[in-house]
């Protein structure tokens, strides 16, 4: 077979240089005479690599292009020719060009850039700044910057694949005068080779991690820095810019849902409130790198990233596992064996440090308030104004009805198969600040957001923003997810009967569902109700045209066409903070009829041990009662349950249900109700040994009652706490029934302050039992030897 000679056309495609050769053959006359030809342009090399580094002194002839003549010399170079480059040639060239010797960014904690914009607490040596505000930084060059011939700009990558159209590749220019809102650099000082610079940024900006070079042009070239990991910027969203779409006004705010790193996390039942301190640690050593590799693990463009509402819908996703492998796998089945049990965190560092250094795989176990306290750090962690929410009787809506569904057999019984829809004793999520421009005027402010994978969202678990005032008002028809959380807290209760194998509404409960709605108070430990937030007052106009004009649009809307008059009615309550763990639950139920006739009626009830999510494990009890009311009589009876009958059924959050049916015979009004009640448990009394100092070693004693007469087994204590100890697990053994036992820890300090330490004890016979002290540590003396 011949061989074949590729077409100078070819080869140059191919190799690049027209006059390199591959052996494919020998050269045609028309490739010699096009090789004599292109020597003869470009004559010695020497000559042209002077002209290169001096146009002046050796002018280049206008009958050349540049282009082909700068390939030649470095074709010439490569292939080692008798015209060698003088050996000085690299450093005389870097002598005429204006080059970048050192880039410093003030990064210092205590520095300007870092307490100007409010990122002084992050414990990181990293260039931490927000976005829409200036920050200055240093730049010595090899000689000083001369303004009428020199030029300079800050070449800014974010991303795998940075472009200038996508915001990820930002050219930032050197101007005379900074113009704001908008990418730009002027000088600020120069002292002979160095000169101060002020940089504004975009306050649309991206967040994340940019890579910065400085690049320089001179009239004998240009120079671009090398990378360096350390100069990195890390740009945050910033709650104290105006035109950043996360604006707060409110100083007292800002302190609270962005720098607070410690909260409070409410859990129990409508009618006994429970409290745990949460650290969020978003300041933390590594914290912020691990909310970027959450970023970044969530496999999403970083041009999104400069938008809150797409950010904290990516978060919402990752917070939880499924789909993506985010950062906290759920477990809601009380055998947390191969993990941490969800009652056991005490704060967020822990769980993200372990994500991040497992290089993104899910920590184990997690519920709604675990999920939603990581929520919290992050978005402190990132800029985003953030709090942790909770509602409770919280309702799960699955068939998007926006009601809950609760279906009875012929006799009145619940049909747990049927019973999808569920109402959580509590429910913990988040709420995120900010503007809404892809909604009507109005929707800005608190959103709500949630990563406990409940129910997916346009195929994926995550949930939010849904505008508080949307949800308010019944606009479910607005973005993103407002019919789930407008279901959370304002639904109606229907029940269904079955009949001749179909079912038929027989009673509707209005005020069941969103109660009390909690967060942490702005500047104290106090519980804030922000239930008015996210509904109208129960039974006012407002509040019924919401809940109607909502379930217009649901699944089920036929629902509220039912209407039945009703004279008899049932009530549940509790005295004080109701029942204790290991002690008889004692209950009263109220039955009022207020009609001028005598009322028979027959009352069932049934209790049910519970997930505080609402999902029923078993039931423990049940009794079928004849009862005569009077006219317009009240009778109150009373209802208890023994330690014994529940014992050895409960779960985590020691969660019970109490459901009461009946049927009025006179009427055949249907009564129906369900009441969600925990048994209390013992907290942990802890006690600080010693004088708090940095440096220093103290010790704090823990104390706890055995409430139950029972063993507890693999006891379990929990202790962390920010500027005092890292998270430790101590297993303790064995507790005996009624026994008081108390261990002491010793630790360090390591930041001064006010600060909070906090514990808790698991086991598989209890759980959710936890303490918090505060301690104060000084700063340790200079003067002590």
């Amino acid at each position: 077979m011949p061989v074949s000679t590729r077409s100078i056309r070819d080869r140059s495609a191919v190799g690049r240089f027209p006059i390199v050769t591959f052996g494919f053959g020998e050269d045609t006359e028309e490739e010699k005479e096009a090789s004599e030809e292109d020597n003869s342009e470009q004559g010695n090399a020497g000559q042209t690599w002077l002209r290169k580094i001096c146009p002046c002194c050796c002018p280049q002839r206008d009958d050349v292009d540049i282009t082909d003549t700068l390939i030649t010399v470095t074709d010439d170079l490569d292939k080692g020719t008798d015209d060698k480059k003088p050996d000085a040639g690299d450093s005389e060239l870097d002598e005429l060009l204006l080059n970048v010797k050192s880039i410093d960014l003030m990064k210092g904690k205590s520095g300007e850039n870092r307490t100007q914009h409010h990122t002084d607490l992050y414990q990181s040596d990293a260039f931490i700044i927000r976005r829409g505000q200036n920050f200055h930084m240093w730049i010595t060059l090899s000689r000083p910057f001369d303004p009428s011939t020199d030029k300079l700009h800050l070449d800014l990558k974010t991303g795998p694949l940075p472009t200038v159209s996508k915001g990820t590749h930002v050219i930032v220019p050197l101007v005379e005068e900074l113009e704001g809102n908008r990418w730009e650099a002027s000088i600020v000082s120069q002292d002979d080779k160095r000169m101060k610079l002020s940089v504004n940024s975009l306050p649309t900006a991206l967040i994340g991690r940019y890579q910065i070079i400085v690049e320089t042009h001179c009239a004998n070239g240009q120079a671009v820095s090398t990378h360096d990991p350390a100069n990195d910027i890390l740009m945050l969203f910033n709650p104290w810019c105006e035109d950043d779409t996360v604006f707060m006004d409110a100083e007292d705010e800002r302190q609270e849902y962005v720098l607070n790193d410690i909260g409070k996390i409410y859990y129990g039942t409508m009618d006994q409130i429970g409290v745990r301190t949460w650290d969020y640690g978003q300041f933390q050593d590594g914290i912020l790198a691990a909310c970027i590799f959450v970023l970044e693990k969530s496999g999403t463009p970083p041009s999104g990233w400069g938008d809150p509402i797409n950010v904290v819908r990516v978060v919402s996703a990752m917070i939880n596992s499924p789909d993506d492998l985010g950062v906290v796998e759920g477990d809601w089945s009380g055998n947390y064996l191969a993990g941490t049990s969800p009652t056991v965190w005490s704060g967020s560092v822990e769980i993200l440090k372990e994500y991040h250094k497992n290089n993104g795989n899910p920590v184990k176990y997690g519920q709604c308030w675990v999920f939603a306290g990581v929520f919290t750090t992050v978005l402190r962690c990132l800029g985003i104004p953030g709090r942790t929410v909770t509602n409770f009787s919280s309702a799960h809506d699955t068939d998007v009805s926006l009601t809950t569904d609760v279906y009875l057999d012929e006799s009145l019984e619940p049909m747990e198969l049927l019973n999808a829809d569920s109402i959580w004793n509590f429910h913990v999520w988040n709420d995120a600040w900010m503007a809404r421009p892809d909604l009507p005027a109005g929707n800005g402010g608190w959103q709500a957001v949630d990563a406990t994978p409940q129910e997916t969202s346009q195929g994926t678990f995550r949930c939010g923003p849904a505008s508080l005032t949307a949800v308010r008002n019944g606009q479910v028809f607005l973005k993103h997810d407002i019919p789930f959380v407008f279901a959370e807290v304002n639904s109606d209760k229907i029940y269904w009967q079955k009949k001749d194998g179909t079912f038929s509404q027989i009673y509707s409960e209005k005020k069941v569902v969103g109660h009390f709605i909690s967060t942490k108070a702005v500047g104290t430990d106090e519980r804030m109700d922000i239930t008015h937030l996210y509904k109208h007052p129960e039974g006012t106009e407002m509040e019924r045209i919401a809940v109607e004009t909502a379930c217009s649009y649901g699944s089920k809307a036929e629902a509220y066409t039912y209407t039945k008059s009703q004279d008899v009615s049932v009530e549940v309550t509790m005295d004080g903070e109701g029942p204790k763990m290991g002690e008889d639950a004692e209950l009263k139920i109220i039955l009022r009829n207020s009609s001028s006739e005598e009322r028979k009626l027959i009352l069932h009830s049934q209790v049910a041990v519970m997930y505080y999510t609402g999902v029923h494990k078993a039931t423990v009890k049940k009794d079928t009662t004849d009862l005569d009311l009077m006219p317009n009589e009240e009778k109150h009876l009373e209802w208890t349950m023994e330690y014994k009958d529940y014992k050895d059924q409960l779960v985590d959050q020691a969660a019970l249900m109490l459901t009461l049916t009946g049927r009025v015979k006179e009427t055949q009004q249907v009564l129906a109700t369900q009441f969600n009640f925990r048994l209390r448990t013992p907290d942990l009394i802890l006690k600080p040994i010693g004088k708090a100092v940095v440096g220093e070693k103290m010790a704090v004693e823990i104390s706890f009652t055995n409430p139950l007469t029972q063993v507890l087994k693999a006891v379990i204590f929990h202790v962390e706490g920010l500027g005092l100890l890292t998270a430790r697990k101590i297993h303790y053994g064995d507790i005996g029934s009624r026994a008081t036992v108390s261990l002491t820890e010793h630790f360090v300090s390591t930041l001064p302050g006010p600060r909070k330490l906090l514990a808790s004890l698991d086991c598989k016979q209890l759980t959710q039992v936890h303490g918090v002290t505060g301690i104060t540590v000084e700063e340790k003396s200079n003067g002590a030897l």
